[in-house]
């Protein structure tokens, strides 16, 4: 399964950089190979101050050896040996109009010492953070998702839906990160779902991606904003640096094994703001943004 998952990541990079190139027009993405220490290593495409991408990210991964003693405590196991893999994606867009997206797909194995594979499972997901909030947008984001999810499970879409709501959440602030999407993990073999399964699902719910966030891409990356429009984006971003800084799994996962900083900081904006105690002027399109944050909603009717 390490195999098949790690060259289907592989492939889902090339897709991924080549679509959102073709809608950026200038940029490219750049490359770094680079090699962990303790074992494995990861292929890093960043893109820079283009005219749509003011910087942005797909990097895949894959790492192996001693399971760190930070993790050891969180997975509640002594020494063992792990094997991770995944794909991982963050854009910040130049223009306010324009969201945010995440996306993460990941694979993860934990052996005995015969190397025999003791724990097996998958996790990922994509969400998407407006900065004003276009709901056509978001209905168009979720039902693709949705349609992603029923194609398995029609089970899969409310519930992930909901785990990304609540993954998703700035518990100091009070408020989402952004409006959600799909947020899943642990995912294991069992009765109804073998790992085959598993994968299938995780691959339709990756190769989906450009569908669902590329015609919001297009749509919007051409309409005009104000400077405090811009203003407002970047104090938006400060709150997505502080969930990846402080609730993060993947972060604090890379972190702890000894990861590429570079990489894993990647998914930070360029540019940010914390103003003092900032509140948006009442009625106005950042106070509604807020309001859905502050009470995520359903944006497909069941």
């Amino acid at each position: 399964m390490k195999e098949q998952f790690y060259a289907y990541i592989q492939n889902l990079q090339d897709q991924i950089v080549a679509g959102l190139e073709a809608v950026e027009g200038k940029a490219k993405f750049r490359e770094d190979l680079w090699d962990r220490p303790e074992g494995g290593g990861g292929r890093t495409r960043v893109i820079e101050n283009g005219k749509v991408f003011e910087k942005g990210g797909v990097n895949i991964s894959a790492v192996h050896g001693k399971l760190p003693e930070a993790m050891q405590k969180m997975f509640n196991v002594g020494e063992a040996d792990f094997f991770a893999c995944g794909l991982s994606l963050v854009l910040h867009p130049k223009n306010p109009m324009v969201p945010t997206v995440h996306a993460n797909w990941r694979y993860f194995e934990m052996y005995d010492d015969n190397g025999n594979v003791i724990q097996q499972w998958f996790g990922g997901g994509q969400d998407l953070t407006p900065y004003y909030l276009f709901e056509e947008d978001a209905v168009h984001f979720h039902q693709t998702c949705k349609t992603a999810c029923e194609k398995h499970n029609p089970e899969f879409y409310p519930k992930y839906k909901k785990q990304c709501d609540a993954y998703f959440w700035n518990a100091h602030r009070n408020e989402a990160r952004g409006i959600g999407g799909l947020f899943f993990d642990y995912r294991k073999a069992t009765d109804d779902m073998t790992m085959e399964n598993w994968f299938d699902f995780v691959s339709e719910v990756g190769n989906s991606f450009l569908e669902a966030y590329v015609p919001i891409v297009e749509k919007r990356k051409q309409l005009p904003y104000t400077p405090e429009q811009r203003t407002w984006q970047e104090i938006r971003r400060g709150r997505y640096v502080e969930f990846n800084l402080v609730h993060d799994k993947g972060t604090l996962f890379g972190l702890k094994t000894n990861g590429r900083i570079e990489s894993i900081l990647m998914s930070l904006p360029p540019k940010v703001q914390w103003v003092y105690d900032h509140h948006p002027e009442a009625g106005s399109e950042e106070e509604k943004l807020v309001n859905v944050l502050e009470n995520p909603k359903n944006w497909i009717a069941d």
